[in-house]
C-alpha cells in the first residue's frame, strides 16, 4: 500500500478538517430538527427549509468556488471559508426565530461552498495515481464518518444542552485548521481563470425557486401561482444557465468534461447514490425520534455501526479502486446498500433497534465503505490535476444537488407524514436510488489507464 510524504500527510490533515466541517453542518442538524420544530414551531416544512437553506447555497455556489479555488488559490479560498464558515455558525446557534435561522443556514452552506471544492483539490493537485486513489479514501473515510457521526454528535448535544450547541461543534476543527494551514506551503497557481459571477448567481436564483416550490406544493398546491411561476422561474432560469456554460469561454460548468467517459457516468451514479443517503440519513434522524420514540442521543447511536465500517474500510477500498479499477465496487457498493434499505421495512410498530435497524445499518455501512472511496477516485481521476478544482466542484455540487431535490420531496415520498407507512415509503425509494446509483455504474465505469 503506498505511503503519504510528510507534505502529503499535511495535506491530507488539511483537506479532511476542511471538509470535515461542511459535512458535519450537512447531519449533525438531522437529530436536531424535532427540538428546533418544539423551540420555534413550523413543522415540516421548517424541517424541510433548515436543511434546504444550506444545501440550497452550498449546492449552487460550489461549482463558483471550484472556478475560485482554480483562480485564487486553493489555501487562500480555504483561510476565507473556514473563516465565514465560523461566523455563520455563530448566528446560526443565536437564532431566535425559524427565518433568521433559515437565512443563517443557507449563509453557513455559501460559507461551506469554499470548502469542499478547495480541500478535494489540494489531494488531487498534489497527488496522482495510487496515492491519490489512497489520499481520497482516507478523505473519504473521514467526511463521510463526519456525514454519519454527526447524529450521534448532535443527538448527545440536544440532550444534554440544547439543539444551539450543535452548530458550534465546528469550531475547535476550524481552529486546528487554521493552524495547520499556516503551516502548509504549496505553489498557488497564477490566475488563469475568469471567474463568472453572473452564472453563478443565475444557478443559485434557479435552484431556490426550483427547490421552494418542490418544499411549498404540498402545502399550497401546483395551481397556486405562488408555486407554479417560482416552478417555472427556477427552470427557466436553470436553463440560461446550462445555456450559458456551452458558450461561455470560462464556464463554471465545463459541460464538456461530461464528455470524460468516468467523468460523467461517474456522476449520473453520484446523483442516485447522494439521493439516496441524503433521503436515507433525514428519515432515519426524524423518525427514530417522532416515530420510534427514541431519544435524540439514540437516533444519533442507530447510525454509529455506519461509522465504523466507514473509517474500517474506506481507505482499503480506495487503495484497491486505484489497483484493480472502481467499477465493481461501485456497482457492488451501491447493490449492498440497496438491500440495506431494505432491510428497513422490518421496522414495525413493536420497534425493536437490534432485529429491525442494526441489520439494516451494518448492511448500508459495508456497502457505503465499498463505493464512496472509489467513486470519487474515479470521477476526480479521470480529469486533468489542473482543473481539479472544478472538477471536485461539479462532482460535490451533484452530491449536494441531490441531497437537496430528495429533501424537497420529502412530503411527497413519504405521503405527507414521516409515520411507519411513510418511513417504509422512503426504504423502498432509497433502495431503488442506490440500485440505479449501482446499476449506472456497471454501464458507464471503466477501468483507467494505469499511470507509469
Amino acid at each position: 500500500m503506498p505511503t503519504f510524504t510528510s507534505v502529503q500527510r499535511l495535506v491530507v490533515a488539511v483537506a479532511v478538517l476542511a471538509s470535515f466541517v461542511t459535512f458535519l453542518d450537512g447531519t449533525v442538524v438531522t437529530v436536531a430538527l424535532p427540538a428546533i420544530s418544539r423551540e420555534l414551531g413550523g413543522g415540516i416544512l421548517t424541517q424541510q427549509w433548515v436543511v434546504d437553506a444550506y444545501l440550497i447555497t452550498l449546492s449552487a455556489l460550489i461549482l463558483l468556488a471550484g472556478s475560485l479555488s482554480d483562480a485564487y488559490g486553493r489555501v487562500r479560498v480555504m483561510r476565507i471559508g473556514l473563516l465565514a464558515f465560523g461566523a455563520a455558525s455563530v448566528a446560526v446557534a443565536a437564532a431566535g426565530d425559524p427565518l433568521v435561522l433559515i437565512i443563517a443556514r443557507a449563509a453557513q452552506g455559501a460559507a461551506g461552498a469554499l470548502l469542499v471544492p478547495s480541500s478535494l483539490a489540494l489531494i488531487t493537485a498534489t497527488m496522482r495515481g495510487e496515492v491519490q486513489a489512497r489520499a481520497i479514501g482516507v478523505w473519504t473515510a473521514f467526511t463521510t464518518g463526519a456525514q454519519l457521526v454527526g447524529p450521534l454528535m448532535g443527538g448527545v448535544f440536544v440532550d444534554l444542552l440544547s439543539w444551539r450547541f450543535v452548530f458550534l461543534i465546528n469550531v475547535l476543527p476550524i481552529a486546528v485548521n487554521l493552524i495547520l494551514l499556516a503551516r502548509l506551503r504549496l505553489p498557488e497557481p497564477e490566475r488563469a481563470v475568469r471567474v463568472d459571477w453572473l452564472s453563478g448567481v443565475v444557478c443559485a436564483l434557479g435552484l431556490g425557486a426550483v427547490v421552494f416550490a418542490l418544499i411549498e406544493q404540498e402545502r399550497l398546491g401546483w395551481s397556486t401561482p405562488a408555486i407554479w411561476m417560482p416552478a417555472a422561474a427556477g427552470v427557466l432560469l436553470l436553463a440560461l444557465f446550462l445555456r450559458r456554460q456551452a458558450r461561455a469561454r470560462h464556464p463554471l460548468l465545463p459541460l464538456e468534461m461530461f464528455g470524460v467517459r468516468n467523468f460523467g457516468w461517474g456522476n449520473i451514479a453520484t446523483l442516485f447514490i447522494y439521493a439516496a443517503l441524503s433521503l436515507n440519513g433525514f428519515v432515519i434522524g426524524v423518525y427514530l425520534q417522532q416515530g420510534a420514540g427514541l431519544s435524540a442521543t439514540a437516533a444519533g447511536l442507530a447510525s454509529l455501526p455506519v461509522t465504523v465500517l466507514m473509517i474500517l474500510l474506506s481507505s482499503r477500498a480506495g487503495a484497491w479502486a486505484g489497483r484493480f479499477g472502481p467499477r465493481l465496487f461501485m456497482t457492488a457498493g451501491p447493490l449492498v446498500m440497496a438491500a440495506g434499505a431494505l432491510l428497513l421495512l422490518t421496522v414495525g410498530g413493536e420497534f425493536d433497534y437490534w432485529w429491525q435497524v442494526l441489520p439494516a445499518m451494518l448492511v448500508l455501512g459495508l456497502g457505503l465503505a465499498l463505493t464512496v472511496a472509489p467513486l470519487t477516485s474515479a470521477i476526480l481521476g479521470a480529469i486533468d490535476e489542473r482543473r481539479s478544482g472544478i472538477a471536485s466542484a461539479v462532482n460535490n455540487a451533484v452530491s449536494r444537488v441531490a441531497g437537496l431535490l430528495v429533501v424537497a420531496l420529502l412530503s411527497t415520498i413519504v405521503g405527507g407524514a414521516l409515520d411507519l407507512d411513510g418511513f417504509h415509503s422512503a426504504a423502498v425509494v432509497t433502495a431503488a436510488l442506490f440500485a440505479a446509483g449501482g446499476v449506472v455504474s456497471w454501464i458507464g465505469i471503466r477501468r483507467p489507464p494505469r499511470e507509469n
